[in-house]
């Protein structure tokens, strides 16, 4: 089943423009500062907070600094008229952007797209887990080796792994993978939401990483492989040159597109 969708945007970034693909340019404004209620659904608590990096609306999911960080929050009121000092208030960092638009496709798991930058993962990486703060600090390095992806059990992977990622894939855990031109990204729903990331070249995967930082090869990246081989047996069954012309596919949870895609606007049009 093939779903258009747009969904007001409120983001003022500017989308490059494809043949088929063209957006409206708005230019970039300041924000609008404010001081802002922001409900805590985890700790059932409502505190206030400086914002002076996004034009907030009430129904906005944000993420703070202070004893709360990480903590994904709801703008419950939004003030404009005020006064404080700013040594006693911590602030809104990032902005959980839920606005999509693109022409979106079924599988059995997934709601799945071609549109480029539709689903993107600095997007969709919000909706699952909060921004790194400034006291984290990501390195990675790669051995160079490689595996092709229809023989995964030339996977240097623990018998146990492999079978706790097979009950990963199983389970649904996969929550979203994105494969732009050779680089892929996924989230994985385990005790957190890890990052999973690779290449894929010529039906080979290296360069295969996780947030979980196992030493070795994790049950999160297993998941991700298998998920990756029925996503692309997908496309050549039925999507192969939606897929070549932009070299880009995009695949979310069905549940989680719904709630946050669908549930959680205001204003759009749905065309199934």
């Amino acid at each position: 089943m093939r779903i258009g969708f747009f969904a007001h945007k409120k983001e003022t970034a500017v989308q490059p423009e494809y043949p088929d693909y063209v957006e409206e340019k708005v230019e970039k404004k300041v924000p609008r500062k404010s001081v802002v209620q922001v409900y805590f659904p985890d700790r059932n608590c409502t505190l206030a907070y400086y914002n002076d990096l996004f034009d907030l609306d009430e129904g906005d999911k944000v993420y703070v600094d202070g004893k709360l960080a990480g903590q994904l929050g709801i703008v419950v009121e939004v003030n404009y008229n005020f006064k404080i000092n700013l040594s006693r208030y911590k602030r809104v960092i990032a902005l959980v952007d839920t606005t999509v638009h693109g022409e979106f496709f079924l599988t059995p798991k997934y709601v799945m797209t071609f549109t480029p930058h539709t689903l993107a993962p600095s997007q969709i990486v919000r909706w699952y887990k909060a921004p790194p703060t400034e006291e984290d600090a990501f390195v990675s390095g790669s051995d160079d080796s490689s595996f092709p992806l229809d023989h995964m059990e030339d996977m240097d992977i623990r018998p146990a792994i492999r079978g706790r990622g097979y009950d990963y894939y199983h389970g649904n855990h996969v929550k979203y993978l994105c494969l732009d031109g050779t680089k892929g990204y996924a989230i994985v729903q385990g005790t957190e939401a890890y990052e999973v990331e690779f290449q894929y070249v010529d039906g080979h995967i290296s360069d295969l990483t996780c947030t979980c930082f196992c030493s070795y090869h994790c049950k999160h990246e297993y998941a991700t492989l298998l998920v990756l081989r029925d996503i692309l047996a997908e496309i050549e069954r039925s999507y192969g040159d939606a897929f070549k012309k932009y070299g880009y596919v995009a695949c979310l949870n069905k549940q989680t597109f719904v709630s946050v895609a669908i549930m959680e606007q205001n204003t759009g049009a749905l065309t199934l």
